[in-house]
C-alpha cells in the first residue's frame, strides 16, 4: 500500500473518532507526525477532500466537513427518522405554520385555485447546524389538525397520522442540482462554492395527493444511495433471457474500453 494510502486510512480513523472536531493539522503538522514529505501529506488528504470528509481554502488551511447523513431512495421517508437513526439529532426552526391559497401548490395538489391549503415552512437542523429548507403545503381540508402542532421535535408524518389520519403510502421525489438564493445561502449557512440540492415530493394516500413538498439541502450534509439486489432489477435493465441463445443476449462490457471514433 502507497505511504499516502497508510496515512489517508490513518485520518480516516481519526476522524471518525472526532479527534479534528476543533482543528485540522496544517500540512506542516502532518508532515512532522507521520515523518514523510509533503507532497506525501497532501496526497492523502487530497483523497479526504474527495470523499467529502474536509475542505481545503486557499490561506485558510483545511477545515473537516461535518458528516453526512444517508438517504436511501426509491421509498417514501421521514428525515426526522432517517436523521435519529444514524445518529444525529434533528430539529426544526418553524418559519411559517398557517393558512394560505398558492395557485401553483393547489394545482399539484389537484385543489382548486383559491382552496385553502396548511402551509409548513422548516429549517431543518442536525446537530444544531442547518441542513434543509423544507416548505410543505397541504390541502386544509385534510390538514387542518396541523396547524396547533410544535414541530420542533416531530415528524410531518407522524402528526399527519397521529391527528388527521392520514397516511402517505405512494408518490414520486425528484431531486436535482440548483443554484440556492442569498436568502436560502444565508438560512443554510452554505458558503459561496457550496453546493445545493433542490427536492421536490408528491405524497399520496393511495390516488389521493396529500402533500406536495419542495426545499433545498445541503449537498455536504446528505448523500443519496441506491440498493438492488437478485430479482429486484429496474424493467430497463437488459438482463439475459432465459433460454435465448448466447448470441442474443447483451454482450460482456470489454475488458478495456474501446476507441470512439473521431474522438
Amino acid at each position: 500500500m502507497p505511504l499516502w494510502a497508510q496515512i489517508l486510512a490513518d485520518l480516516r480513523a481519526r476522524l471518525s473518532t472526532g479527534e479534528f472536531a476543533a482543528r485540522f493539522p496544517s500540512d506542516r503538522e502532518l508532515v512532522h507526525q507521520y515523518q514523510v514529505s509533503r507532497q506525501t501529506v497532501r496526497e492523502a488528504v487530497r483523497h479526504l477532500q474527495q470523499e467529502g470528509l474536509v475542505e481545503r481554502a486557499r490561506g485558510q488551511g483545511t477545515s473537516v466537513l461535518e458528516r453526512p447523513i444517508e438517504q436511501s431512495m426509491g421509498a417514501l421517508y421521514s428525515l426526522y427518522r432517517s436523521a435519529e437513526e444514524q445518529g444525529f439529532v434533528q430539529e426544526s426552526v418553524v418559519r411559517f405554520l398557517e393558512e394560505r391559497t398558492d395557485a401553483l401548490a393547489s394545482a399539484m395538489l389537484g385543489c382548486g385555485a383559491h382552496e385553502p391549503l396548511v402551509y409548513l415552512e422548516r429549517l431543518r437542523l442536525l446537530d444544531g447546524n442547518p441542513a434543509v429548507l423544507d416548505c410543505s403545503w397541504l390541502p386544509s381540508r385534510l390538514a387542518r389538525g396541523l396547524l396547533d402542532v410544535d414541530f420542533h421535535r416531530t415528524a410531518l408524518y407522524r402528526e399527519l397520522e397521529t391527528r388527521c389520519g392520514i397516511r402517505p403510502d405512494s408518490g414520486w421525489e425528484r431531486v436535482t442540482p440548483v443554484l440556492p438564493t442569498p436568502e436560502q445561502r444565508e438560512l443554510l449557512g452554505l458558503r459561496s462554492r457550496t453546493a445545493a440540492f433542490g427536492i421536490e415530493r408528491l405524497a399520496c394516500e393511495g390516488s389521493t395527493p396529500v402533500e406536495w413538498r419542495h426545499g433545498v439541502v445541503r449537498a455536504d450534509r446528505f448523500q443519496f444511495v441506491s440498493r438492488w439486489s437478485r430479482g429486484h432489477l429496474d424493467a430497463s435493465f437488459e438482463a439475459p433471457v432465459p433460454g435465448a441463445p448466447a448470441s442474443a443476449r447483451p454482450a460482456a462490457p470489454s475488458a478495456r474500453p474501446q476507441p470512439v471514433p473521431g474522438r
